[in-house]
C-alpha cells in the first residue's frame, strides 16, 4: 500500500462502560488481525449525516446489542498513526456510558470484549495510548479533556 496519507479525518465514538470498577475494553480477533496485538475502547467511526449520539447507539447496539439509557461527553483526542502502510488522522470522542445489563458476549465476530480495572488499563497496550492516559486521569477527577499528538 502506499505510504500517501488520506485525504479525510476520520471521526470516532469511543464507549467508556464502568461495571464492578472495572473499565470495558475490546481487542480485534481472527486470522484477519493477527499480529495486531493491542486493545481499544468500544466504539466506532461516526457516519456521514449521524450524529455522535447516534453513532454511539448504533456501535453499542451492534456490538454488544446493548442500549444506552444516559451517555456525556468527558472529551476527546486526536493523533495520526500508520497501520498496514496507510497513514491516518484521527479524532476521538469519548463519552461516559451507562447502558442495559453488560453481557461481554460479542455479536460481531471480530472483536472481544473484556473489563480491566484501571491498574491492568495501565499496564496493557491500548490505543491510542493519548486518548487511553486521558481517559484514565478523567477516571480519578472526571475532568473534561481534549488531548492532542499532533502539532507537539
Amino acid at each position: 500500500m502506499s505510504n500517501m496519507p488520506k485525504k479525510e479525518i476520520e471521526v470516532l465514538v469511543r464507549i467508556i462502560i464502568q461495571d464492578k470498577g472495572k473499565i470495558l475494553i475490546c481487542k480485534k480477533i481472527g486470522k484477519d488481525y493477527r499480529g495486531k496485538d493491542y486493545y481499544f475502547f468500544p466504539g466506532g467511526h461516526v457516519e456521514f449525516g449521524e450524529s455522535a449520539k447516534e453513532a454511539l447507539d448504533r456501535e453499542l447496539k451492534e456490538e454488544l446489542g446493548l442500549k444506552i439509557k444516559k451517555c456525556s461527553f468527558v472529551g476527546g483526542s486526536e493523533h495520526l498513526f500508520t497501520e498496514d502502510g496507510e497513514k491516518h488522522h484521527e479524532i476521538n470522542l469519548a463519552f461516559d456510558v451507562k447502558a442495559d445489563k453488560l453481557k461481554l458476549k460479542s455479536r460481531e465476530n471480530h472483536i472481544e470484549f473484556f473489563l480491566k480495572t484501571k491498574k491492568e488499563l495501565s499496564k496493557e497496550k491500548v490505543l491510542p495510548k493519548v486518548l487511553t492516559k486521558a481517559i484514565l486521569k478523567w477516571l480519578k477527577g472526571k475532568k473534561p479533556f481534549w488531548v492532542s499528538e499532533i502539532g507537539k
